[in-house]
């Protein structure tokens, strides 16, 4: 381990501009935004036709849950969405029996605020998300406020279940049409990233950022492809081959071909059959060939870890958003507001990795939600048209928030704000002024004293968890060094030991950035963070040269060897 002196962490300036600043849109943006409105949609008309539409609340309830698990393949996206479903409805049971047994506003807010900070540990342990926690929370939230009878909660939740089996099925949809797609486009975004980062490199410009990024897209990568465990098939086997070719790449980015890289990423995002990648140095389905996914099937036989050791260090995160959410809502009840829930999602809707990510949430949240409310209000004339008018707008909002918020949170949440007050009026119109009022109010009292909450719990564990990272480290570049020393090292202990040591480096760049965020905390061995990085990239590639892993320098970027990989 190095011995270098860590270096006290600067204080950074909190964002603003650059907080608002818009991004690129996601590639497949239209897969969520037309999936909710698939799954909101027939429930709410059937309603409409019915004369009921106050019941669409608890439709959409289960509707909602369409948004979820869209970068997962299907096979994992099927169990995430029944999950997804079924926490949902445990949420929404927990309200309705709440607001049925008792109306007292401070136990109806305490409820909400605990069952957020469930929500919130649940979702980040499984890694659920986008969107995470805050449409659960939001839902569970909302309907806590709806007067209820025991007598009617079997039949509200059968509605949620309803929606939520046909939003089970929306999300499916795509499957037989691209079996592969999610997995396809993983590897795509893993092999430009390479690109992008070996031209940085290979134009001595090389970039920590552009490093990272290459890194973290090769890691979901591989998220993608091992969620499917057990379930081997011909494709996958040429995406495994395509990622670890993006991962040699971030070790010798000087051997690289970054042209080469982006053909085998346009030809991935079609349909058509996926670019075989065998060295030409040796013959096709050899047995060095095959080497390289010994690794690849030794971790899909790993267990994953038990969710209670994930939910353990998610403590101070959840403590968080309970306190969080519970002041905000008792704030907002003492300021005599009727929807005190606002005031509650908003807490509960900011609470990131870090503190600095906090704070830039809270700005996004403020400036959407203080636009969204004049949309609203434009909006409102058009929605009392009439039951179907309101339907329609509501869907119109559904498709905007999520076509936007891939860009920035502030701008998906210019969407979300109306939506959310068109809502309210399913069971029957309210004056617009004093919608718009108490919006503006319980979005201001829930993100500041959601932030205040943030700022005094604060997370003490992150410094231990980057030096954990940091041995952690340490002992996969030892391993992986001393396995390209041997001689007699096999093809499948280098292959192991190059993937352990790619997934160290970047558990311990994402545990740095997150504790980077972090106040009130002792300095972080910051330059001990950049030797371990350094020296871990250097085995890296010391090890795929021992592995015969390189391209053949005289191999061009427009070769197009492909195999057939029907299903």
């Amino acid at each position: 381990m190095s011995s270098a002196t860590p270096t006290p962490t600067r204080v950074r300036r909190l964002p603003v501009v650059g907080a608002l600043r818009l991004g690129r849109p996601s590639d497949v943006w239209f897969k969520p935004a037309l999936s909710v409105v698939a799954a909101v949609a027939p429930p709410s008309l059937l309603l409409v036709a019915l004369g009921r539409l106050d019941l669409a609340a608890y439709t959409m309830a289960g509707s909602l849950c369409a948004l979820y698990a869209h970068h997962r393949p299907y096979a994992a996206r099927a169990k995430v969405l029944a999950w997804v479903v079924l926490g949902m409805l445990g949420g929404l049971a927990v309200a309705l029996v709440t607001a049925s047994l008792t109306r007292n506003a401070v136990v109806l807010v305490t409820v909400g605020a605990l069952l957020a900070a469930v929500q919130k540990a649940v979702c980040d342990a499984t890694r659920v998300g986008p969107p995470a926690h805050v449409i659960l929370t939001f839902v569970s939230s909302a309907t806590l406020f709806v007067p209820q009878t025991l007598g009617q909660v079997p039949g509200h939740l059968a509605l949620a279940a309803a929606a939520g089996a046909w939003a089970w099925l929306v999300g499916m949809a795509p499957a037989p049409l691209r079996p592969h797609g999610p997995e396809r486009r993983a590897t795509a975004q893993a092999l430009n990233t390479a690109a992008a980062y070996a031209e940085t490199a290979r134009g001595g410009e090389e970039s920590a950022g552009a490093r990272s990024a290459a890194y973290a897209a090769v890691h979901a990568a591989w998220q993608a492809l091992l969620a499917a465990r057990n379930r081997p098939s011909t494709t996958r086997r040429a995406l495994e081959r395509l990622v670890v070719r993006a991962e040699v790449a971030l070790a010798a980015p000087a051997d690289t071909d970054p042209a080469r890289l982006r053909a085998w990423a346009d030809a991935v995002r079609g349909s058509g059959r996926v670019p075989r990648t065998g060295d030409p140095r040796r013959d096709e389905g050899s047995l060095g060939e095959r080497d390289e996914l010994v690794g690849v099937a030794a971790e899909r036989a790993v267990a994953p870890r038990p969710l209670w050791s994930r939910l353990g260090l998610l403590a101070p995160l959840a403590v968080r958003t309970a306190l969080g959410c519970a002041l905000a809502g008792y704030v907002s009840l003492a300021l005599g507001a009727d929807r005190p829930y606002w005031a509650l999602v908003t807490a509960a809707s900011l609470y990131q990795a870090n503190l600095t990510l906090t704070w830039s949430r809270a700005v996004q949240r403020v400036v959407g939600n203080l636009v969204g409310v004049l949309l609203f209000a434009a909006v409102t004339p058009v929605a009392r048209l009439g039951p179907l008018a309101l339907v329609l707008c509501i869907l119109a909002c559904n498709f905007g928030a999520e076509a936007l918020i891939g860009r920035n949170y502030w701008l998906g949440s210019v969407c979300v704000t109306p939506l959310a007050l068109l809502v309210t009026e399913l069971p029957g119109y309210q004056p617009t002024g004093e919608l718009v009022t108490d919006r503006v109010v319980d979005t201001l009292v829930g993100a500041l004293v959601g932030f205040a909450a943030a700022l005094a719990v604060t997370d003490r564990r992150a410094g231990r968890r980057v030096e954990r990272a940091l041995t952690a480290v340490d002992r996969a570049r030892e391993r992986a060094a001393r396995l390209a020393a041997g001689p007699a090292s096999t093809p499948a202990a280098l292959e192991a030991a190059r993937r352990g040591l790619a997934a160290a480096i970047v558990d311990l760049r994402a545990t740095a950035d997150a504790a980077a965020g972090e106040w009130w905390q002792r300095a972080l061995p910051q330059e001990r963070v950049v030797l371990a990085e350094q020296a871990a990239h250097r085995t890296l590639a010391a090890t795929v040269r021992r592995q015969g892993l390189l391209p053949d320098p005289g191999t061009t970027s427009t070769q197009t060897h492909t195999e057939d990989t029907s299903p």
